[in-house]
């Protein structure tokens, strides 16, 4: 069964930057035009992380390669709109069986359908291949996001870890290539899980097109007037959850006096704890929550913040920082692991368990604005590294070489 097809109305040509890759008549594989399938259940299916990273993925790679199919496979139809504006062809479960069985059909089934379509490549994008697609004579691609369940078990239920571990350590094992997102998620799959050094690409994830686009005043005034947002705030953004670490900054927040806060994220079982923090300490008229923003307007959030603070403990990339950094917003993050990687030279780094050292980093850069600009414009060079163009050419590189292995 075919869920939809999206269409552009016009295709654009191919960029001379496109160049990137190999010219027609060398060992490019991907030098003619092929199907690439790929695992979309979260493009539909999830509104922040994996599905985010699902949806920029596809929308890359068909802007600098329109000359290939694209073929999403999604157990369902989703609520989150398909890619606008692009060429892309949903594919779900065509059987009675599998449609009866969706979640089957997505571990296992799909591979008879994608042999079918004449898919070359199928690129798991959240951590799974389906089984037996080694076998099917299709090359595989699979990105492995972070490790943070075998890093931090004490966060997740034991059948969780389980799953988890049972699916990433069989796609990393069986994939051709695997993306990892960072160092090091890379280092983690080699340490923890025995993955060939060799087999592993480090490629990086892009933010949304909102960051990267032109600041949209009356937006942020409507939303300013909307929110009730304070002249100068402190921004945090993420899910409300134990990883993410926000109640430190609450506890540096107690003295900071006059300073606000602005979280956005979804709550979980740990905004009890904030809330209750909150109240305990008086912090009520200097902590707002939100959610469900749109791009934006999250970005427009973004660029009215005086600082961006990612407390987190581990992720695998921490894609609030690049989005914060392409906006030309300073940013307070975590030292150690992948945070570097993300945050550049100019960002500022704290120990995710001593409040008191990052209160002393805020009261300094919010006292400093010489030192926020020039942050803000090391940044904006760093988060350049991160553009649409250049992750493109990486993953076809990726898919080239697994083609050929």
């Amino acid at each position: 069964m075919v869920l939809g097809h999206v269409t552009a109305t016009a295709v654009a040509p191919r960029s001379p930057a496109a160049a990137a890759l190999p010219a027609p008549g060398s060992a490019c594989r991907l030098c003619r035009p092929m199907r690439l399938g790929f695992d979309a259940k979260r493009v539909f299916h999830n509104a922040t992380g994996l599905g985010n990273y699902s949806r920029d993925v596809l929308r890359i790679l068909q802007a600098r390669h329109p000359e290939h199919e694209y073929l999403a496979y999604t157990p369902r139809p989703g609520r989150l709109a398909p890619l606008v504006g692009s060429s892309l062809c949903v594919k779900g479960p065509r059987s009675p069986l599998a449609r009866a069985l969706p979640s089957l059909w997505r571990q296992a089934g799909v591979v008879a359908d994608l042999r079918r379509d004449g898919v070359a490549l199928y690129h798991g994008l959240s951590n799974e291949l389906p089984t037996g697609i080694e076998r099917a004579g299709i090359a595989t691609v699979v990105t492995i996001h972070d490790l943070i369940f075998e890093r931090h078990p004490e966060l997740y239920a034991p059948i969780d870890r389980r799953i988890y571990r049972m699916k990433f350590r069989s796609a990393a094992a069986r994939a051709r290539r695997v993306v990892a997102i960072s160092e090091q998620t890379a280092a983690d799959l080699v340490e923890l899980y025995g993955v060939e050094r060799a087999r592993i690409r480090v490629v990086y994830q892009v933010c949304h097109p909102a960051f990267r686009a032109s600041p949209d005043d009356a937006l942020a005034a409507a939303l300013r007037e909307r929110l009730a947002l304070p002249p100068s705030f402190v921004l945090s953004v993420g899910t409300l959850e134990r990883r993410k670490n926000l109640l430190l900054v609450l506890q540096a927040l107690r003295g900071l006096d006059g300073v606000h806060l602005v979280a956005v994220g979804r709550p979980t079982a740990y905004a009890r704890e904030l809330d209750a923090f909150v109240a305990a300490h008086g912090l009520g008229a200097r902590v707002r929550f939100l959610r469900g923003l749109s791009m934006p307007e999250l970005a427009a959030l973004y660029r009215m913040a005086t600082v961006l603070v990612y407390p987190s403990l581990f992720e695998g990339f921490g894609i609030p920082i690049l989005e914060a950094l392409a906006v030309g917003t300073p940013v307070v993050t975590t030292r150690g692991g992948c945070f570097a990687e993300a945050g550049g030279p100019g960002s500022a780094y704290v120990d995710p368990r001593d409040p008191d050292e990052l209160r002393a980093v805020l009261a300094a850069l919010l006292a400093d604005p010489a030192r926020r600009a020039e942050m803000a414009a090391r940044g904006r060079e760093h988060a350049a590294r991160f553009r649409d163009e250049a992750i493109a050419d990486e993953l076809f590189r990726v898919y080239d070489q697994a083609l050929k292995a």
